[in-house]
């Protein structure tokens, strides 16, 4: 297995975090990076889109500037979530081989969903599957929602785990989404997510061994996040464009 840095840091803003995820993609493209495991949180509330996603559609517009959250879109697929305080999130940027199962994007989902479900299952009172196209549910319930942006050479997959989240405020803050996996049912955000019986350090644990993230990676590539934010994530004309899914 390919050797993967382990990078725990969370930046001050959303937009700096998200910004964060990219910049390692891109470091890696560039060859002046590296595989790397990170893990984040946010300090605050905020809406982030999918790239595809359409910003009135999914989120309520309205309760989210009474309650100033932001929101922003990251760049890579799946659906509009709420992220802040209890809402761990991580990003692996990994090679893309010629050929094995990060060489497609249905397999790679295949890949490394299963191998987070394997790893949680040994922390939970009950199995951790996978559902629908790439979440982990428990009993029914979703805990996690993953997504991936790919380039030639190398594959951004991020996504998060609730673990003591304020789970009222999804309904409040999203609506129901445009796209759902077969499972959902319809049913509203309260009857369809929970949390996850675990602590971020042991969640964080279960994925640095499945991954042997062992050395820990010291520098990262501030100017591009500076950039990022400054060019796209932080723009009103990046949040609120609609783009065709990776």
């Amino acid at each position: 297995m390919t050797a993967v840095d382990w990078l725990d840091l969370s930046l001050d803003t959303p937009e700096e975090n998200l910004s964060l995820d990219e910049a390692l993609l891109l470091q890696a493209d560039s060859d002046n990076g590296g595989p790397v495991l990170r893990f984040w949180e946010s300090a605050s509330h905020f809406v982030v889109l999918g790239i595809s996603n359409r910003a009135d559609v999914e989120a309520d517009l309205g309760e989210c500037l009474r309650a100033g959250v932001p929101v922003l879109r990251r760049t890579s697929g799946g659906g509009a979530v709420l992220q802040g305080p209890g809402c761990l999130n991580y990003a692996l940027v990994l090679p893309v081989p010629d050929e094995g199962p990060l060489s497609g994007l249905l397999s790679t989902n295949d890949h490394i969903i299963g191998r987070h479900a394997a790893a949680l299952s040994a922390l939970a009172p009950a199995p951790v599957t996978r559902a629908g196209t790439s979440d982990l549910a428990m009993d029914g319930l979703k805990f996690s929602g993953n997504a991936q942006r790919r380039k030639r050479r190398w594959i951004l997959f991020h996504g998060t785990f609730l673990l003591d989240f304020d789970l009222p405020l999804i309904g409040r803050y999203l609506q129901m989404p445009s796209r759902q996996p077969d499972y959902r049912r319809d049913r509203p955000h309260g009857d369809f997510i929970r949390n996850f019986p675990a602590s971020r350090e042991d969640v964080k644990e279960a994925l640095r061994r499945t991954w042997k993230a062992d050395a820990v990676r010291g520098e990262i590539p501030r100017e591009t996040v500076a950039r990022l934010v400054r060019e796209q994530f932080s723009r009103s004309e990046w949040n609120r464009r609609v783009l065709p899914e990776p």
